[in-house]
């Protein structure tokens, strides 16, 4: 079976790695992948959004599937376009990636399905969201309409730090169109958790629950990033909240989105808050979740390939997922000065020793290949993931993994699944 996987990050090495390991002959390429994904992969020079040659190159190579992962070509409609060339491809429709690809979409969305979210405002002219922030109170949250690389969404402790979110996304084109409409809600207190699910529009089955640290320094300091590191699974999400997502979340999701008409095919992530009042709903992505992805999948047992079939062919109904009863923590190891600028080119030295380990799996990032040589290329360079019987374990395992791998200027957190 021929696949396409599309992207370069973690995420996607996650699933190409996940993908090789199929009971299925399977030849893999990935478009335009990375240093560690050329080991299990043929990586071809098309970017995400180059879509005609993705068409194109799909066609030549005659792929049995195309696996969009990154949210950007989701949402400007690259499984509509494949599909509509007879090429069979696993993420949404653009229609319910907007789910992701809209802050103010998806929060009207929830709005009308009684779906609990924070109270919002949503502004499309800057004057008007100046005055509302005068008459608010603080924290806030200030979020960009469109997609912002994870970085369009600003808590803002006090009026100068929402008025300058607001000039920034809507007058300085900082997140270019994305800031051309925001979303300023009230500010939700509790802990956070990421509940990826699979969906063929009728059926939703729950992945395991994981928790990410999203900002760029220890005791969650510095600014928001994609991601700095992730485990799973979330201790928090006990089954009893799981039940209670079940009724007031993830169905009536899927009933809404049946009722807007819209058919969900892929990977639904649900970003969720646990409030005093109950599970709220901080936002929707369309796709797995990075660094989440390299935590969920090596706990999967299922065959990845067959999942992703019964999404396309509407068969989820009848499968199990099952899950290994240990723990993952995923470590990511970024360029010094990320997110903000940072150098790259430089040697990643130490690798080799993870090579062929069950128990640890290195997914790169930001590296390239050269002359047998894995050299940095991105922000987060890579994910160091460890899996044990218990958290304790699973941290020293993968912290004495990154001790193991060095490249100048390296920086990470060392609270990496300490949360709760």
């Amino acid at each position: 079976m021929n696949i396409l996987v599309i992207g370069s990050g973690g995420r996607e090495h996650a699933i190409v790695w996940k993908l090789s390991k199929s009971k299925h002959k399977v030849n893999l390429w990935c478009a335009p992948g990375n240093g560690g994904i050329s080991q299990l992969a043929t990586c071809v020079d098309i970017k995400p959004m180059e879509f005609d040659k993705i068409v194109s190159f799909s066609k030549e190579q005659k792929m049995d599937l195309v696996v969009v992962a990154p949210d950007d070509p989701l949402a400007s409609g690259l499984v509509d376009i494949l599909e509509a060339n007879d090429i069979p491809a696993f993420g949404p429709s653009k229609s319910a990636a907007r789910l992701e690809g809209s802050k103010a979409f998806s929060k009207d969305f929830m709005k009308k399905h009684h779906i609990p979210t924070a109270d919002y405002q949503v502004f499309d002219d800057a004057t008007e969201a100046l005055k509302y922030i005068e008459k608010s109170s603080f924290p806030i949250v200030v979020k960009a309409d469109g997609l912002a690389l994870g970085k369009g969404v600003i808590i803002a402790q006090d009026k100068k730090t929402a008025v300058d979110a607001v000039h920034n996304m809507m007058e300085e084109k900082k997140f270019g169109d994305a800031g051309n409409k925001i979303v300023i809600e009230e500010f939700l207190t509790g802990p956070e958790v990421s509940v990826l699910t699979f969906s063929d529009g009728k059926t939703l089955l729950p992945m395991v629950s994981s928790q990410d640290h999203k900002r760029a320094f220890d005791h969650d300091k510095g600014l928001n990033t994609g991601g700095m590191g992730a485990f799973a699974p979330s201790k928090i999400y006990s089954p009893e909240i799981e039940k209670l997502c079940q009724e007031t979340i993830f169905k009536p999701t899927l009933e809404g989105l049946r009722k807007e008409g819209i058919q969900f095919k892929g990977v639904l992530y649900f970003g969720l808050i646990l409030t005093p009042k109950g599970p709220y709903v901080l936002e929707y992505n369309a796709r797995f979740g990075d660094p989440e992805t390299q935590v969920v999948l090596p706990l999967m047992k299922n065959d990845l390939l067959d999942v992703f079939m019964a999404v396309i062919e509407e068969q989820l109904e009848d499968v199990v997922l099952e899950w290994e009863d240990k723990e993952c923590v995923c470590v990511v190891l970024a360029s010094g000065g990320y997110p903000v600028s940072y150098k790259k080119g430089y040697e990643i030295k130490g690798l080799e020793r993870y090579e062929a380990s069950q128990e640890i799996f290195v997914f790169h990032a930001g590296t390239q290949k050269a002359d047998e040589k894995y050299i940095t290329a991105g922000g987060r360079v890579l994910g160091v993931t460890a899996k044990g019987e218990n958290m304790e374990v699973t941290r020293q395992k993968a912290y004495e993994a990154v001790k193991n791998i060095s490249f100048t200027d390296m920086h990470y957190r060392t609270d990496i699944g300490v949360k709760k």
